[in-house]
C-alpha cells in the first residue's frame, strides 16, 4: 500500500478546519469524565494538544495590498509546520509545545529614540485601526514557502503612535523569552531573547504588517501570538514573533541569526534567487501543501514583491547586502 507523505497531499484533500475542530471538541466532551481527574496544566495541554487555543474571530476589512490569484495554504499546514525555536527546533515542536504560552495579559513596550517611552496593551493595539485581511506569500530561508491569509495593519500605523525621533534609523523587535512557557530556550545555543530588526524605511513600507491573526482569527500560539511582524519580501526569520519590546535606534541592531552565522544570514535577508545560501540553492522553493507534481517552483525576486520594494535598495549591492 502506498502511503503519501503529508507534504504530498494537496490542500483540497485536507479536512476543513471547522470539521477537525468540531471533532476534537466532541472527543474532548466524550472523555470529560477521564479528563476531570487530570489537574491544572495537564488538563489544558490535553484540551489544546496542537497549541491552537479556542477560536477568537476578528472583525476585518479587505486590503488592496492583499495578493490576488494566490492559493492559500491549508490552516493545518500553517499551524503544524513552523519555525519557532523557543518551543523546539523540529517543525512539529511549536504545535506540540506552544499550548504553554499565555497571551493575556500581554504588553509591548517601546524604548530608545522616542519622545516618550510607552507601553501598549495587546487589546488596545488590536483596536488601534481596522484590521485588514492580507494574503501574502511567505518564504523561508530553508527553501520552502506558503501563502498565508494574515490579519493586521501596516506597521507604520504603530510606529506613528510611538513618536520616534528623527535620529531613529532602525527598529529592533525583541520576542518573549520565558523558560517557564518556552521549553526550547535551553535546547540551542541561541542568545535569547530573539532579536530582529529593520531599517526605518523598510519598517514604514505599507507591506510590512503588524500582525494579530490569520484566517480571520487571532494568531495561534505557534504562529507568533499574540503579535508578530510579517515582512513578505524577506525570508521568514526576519518576521519576529511574540513581540514584547520595540526599540528605535540610530545604528543597525544585532539580530539573532546574523549573530549566530553572519556568513549565512545577512541583516537584510531579502528573498533573492541569485544569492544562494552557503549550503543550498535559493533558485527554487518547495510549496508546502501543494500536490506532488506542483511542489517545486521558481523563487521570485523579493518573493514576488519586486515592483513594490526594489526601490528601497536602489544602488545597493544585493550580494554583499544579502
Amino acid at each position: 500500500m502506498w502511503i503519501r507523505k503529508a507534504s504530498e497531499i494537496p490542500s483540497s484533500e485536507i479536512t476543513p478546519k471547522s470539521s477537525w475542530l468540531n471533532r476534537r471538541a466532541f472527543m474532548a466532551a466524550a472523555g470529560a469524565a477521564g479528563l476531570a481527574a487530570v489537574a491544572g496544566k495537564d488538563l489544558e495541554r490535553l484540551a489544546h494538544p496542537d497549541g491552537v487555543h479556542a477560536d477568537t474571530k476578528l472583525s476585518t476589512v479587505s486590503s488592496p495590498l492583499s495578493g490576488r490569484g494566490l492559493t492559500e495554504t491549508a490552516y493545518n499546514d500553517i499551524t503544524h509546520y513552523n519555525n519557532f525555536y523557543e518551543f523546539g527546533t523540529d517543525k512539529g515542536d511549536p504545535s506540540r509545545n506552544a499550548w504553554r504560552l499565555k497571551t493575556r495579559p500581554w504588553t509591548v513596550s517601546v524604548e530608545g529614540l522616542v519622545k516618550t517611552k510607552k507601553t501598549f496593551d495587546i487589546d488596545s493595539l488590536m483596536k488601534l485601526r481596522p484590521l485588514e485581511d492580507r494574503i501574502y506569500r511567505f518564504r523561508c530561508v530553508e527553501a520552502w514557502s506558503m501563502v498565508i491569509p494574515w490579519v493586521g495593519y501596516s506597521l507604520s500605523e504603530f510606529i506613528q503612535q510611538c513618536d520616534p525621533l528623527p535620529s531613529a534609523k532602525y527598529v529592533q523587535f525583541l520576542s518573549l523569552a520565558d523558560p517557564k512557557q518556552m521549553p526550547g530556550l535551553g535546547e540551542s545555543s541561541i542568545q535569547w531573547p530573539y532579536s530582529e530588526g529593520l531599517r526605518m524605511d523598510e519598517a514604514m513600507h505599507p507591506l510590512t504588517l503588524f500582525t494579530f491573526g490569520l484566517y480571520g482569527e487571532t494568531l495561534p500560539n505557534q504562529d507568533g501570538a499574540p503579535v508578530r511582524i510579517v515582512v513578505p519580501w524577506k525570508y521568514g526569520f526576519k518576521s519576529a514573533k511574540s513581540i514584547v519590546k520595540v526599540r528605535f535606534l540610530d545604528k543597525q541592531p544585532r539580530t539573532t541569526w546574523n549573530d549566530l552565522a553572519p556568513d549565512e544570514y545577512g541583516f537584510y535577508s531579502n528573498v533573492n534567487p541569485n544569492v544562494d545560501h552557503p549550503r543550498w540553492s535559493q533558485k527554487t522553493e518547495r510549496v508546502i501543501g501543494a500536490s506532488l507534481f506542483h511542489q517545486r517552483q521558481s523563487t521570485l525576486m523579493f518573493n514576488g514583491y519586486e515592483d513594490q520594494v526594489a526601490g528601497l535598495y536602489k544602488g545597493m549591492d544585493l550580494r554583499r547586502n544579502y
